[in-house]
């Protein structure tokens, strides 16, 4: 019962950073994470500086082996997953066992990472692949550059509705 009460204040109180921290992921500093899953093993996950993991992520750091158990009944293995620095991960990402993710790197909502990603680059689907790199990504986007990161709700939303349509990104 005791343990029932601490994990529910845990998960009321506690921000995702102090919750994985205390689960044993190693998190760098300037870090955002939001809901997010850490698996049976978070002690095997490694997160650099100026990360951010958006809602609905899993990272998985086990699996399949349970195919092969009647054949081999204790027959376990195990990836470690590393994710270095300034590294976006969209919702609902699943990051799977022995994956690394380089530094300057977005990872597209949905995706399913299932082999490691190089620095620099943008990936998404399933199974992810590259769809770009960060050079690109800041070409495209820096002429809709609208400044209002630290405006309040009230100040951006004035903001956005006063502007013209081809102020915003069209894909």
């Amino acid at each position: 019962m005791i343990k029932r009460i601490r994990k529910l204040y845990r998960n009321k109180f506690w921000s995702s950073e102090k919750r994985a921290t205390f689960l044993g992921v190693k998190i760098g500093y300037g870090c955002d994470i939001q809901a997010v899953s850490f698996g049976s093993e978070p002690y095997l996950i490694e997160k650099g500086n100026h990360v951010q993991i958006t809602k609905g992520t899993k990272f998985f750091t086990h699996g399949a082996a349970w195919v092969l158990r009647e054949k081999y009944p204790d027959i376990d293995f195990f990836g470690k997953i590393r994710v270095g620095d300034n590294v976006y991960i969209g919702n609902s990402a699943l990051i799977l066992a022995g994956v690394t993710i380089g530094s300057n790197v977005i990872i597209a909502a949905g995706s399913v990472v299932t082999k490691s990603v190089s620095d620099n680059q943008i990936v998404g689907g399933n199974p992810a692949k590259i769809i770009g790199n960060i050079e690109e990504f800041e070409k495209s986007i820096l002429p809709f550059n609208l400044k209002t990161k630290g405006k309040s709700f009230s100040e951006k939303r004035e903001i956005l509705l006063s502007l013209n349509e081809n102020r915003f990104i069209k894909k």
